[in-house]
């Protein structure tokens, strides 16, 4: 009986112990540029990113979407986040890489679509009045 109650009680333990760890923390984030600015030239295309260094936990990737919406996301990995390794753009500018790990994300909807990451990039919101765009969370 014993025994069966030790083994409950690992088994327990054991399952407790997942990834619940490997979450980009949160920090505060408050960009705002001009659309005109020169860093954000290639956001006048459909399909064009930029990143931007200085905010968030790893820099910010601002996307411009087919439909002429955009996307922010950070560029701190979901995967083994407490490394802070920040992603990259791949060639074609529609997927991001992480050069730590090799896991892949989209720029569509910031979800990895190489493995070994299992969780989305961290999104924010993003509003664009009056030619000006703003990130925040």
């Amino acid at each position: 009986m014993k025994k069966l109650v030790l083994l409950i009680i690992i088994g327990v333990t054991g399952l407790s112990c997942g990834k619940s760890g490997d979450v980009i923390p949160s920090v505060a984030v408050n960009f705002q540029a001009a659309l005109t600015d020169p860093r954000l030239s290639a956001l006048n295309t459909y399909g064009g990113s930029v990143l931007i260094s200085g905010y968030g936990v790893a820099g910010l990737i601002l996307y411009r979407e087919a439909d002429g919406s955009y996307a922010a996301y950070d560029r701190c990995s979901s995967y083994m986040p407490q490394n802070r390794c920040a992603v990259t753009l791949d060639a074609g500018g529609f997927t991001v890489t992480d050069p730590c790990s090799g896991a892949k994300f989209s720029l569509i909807d910031g979800t990895p679509v190489k493995a070994p990451a299992t969780t989305s990039l961290r999104s924010y919101s993003i509003n664009v009045s009056n030619f000006e765009i703003f990130v925040s969370n």
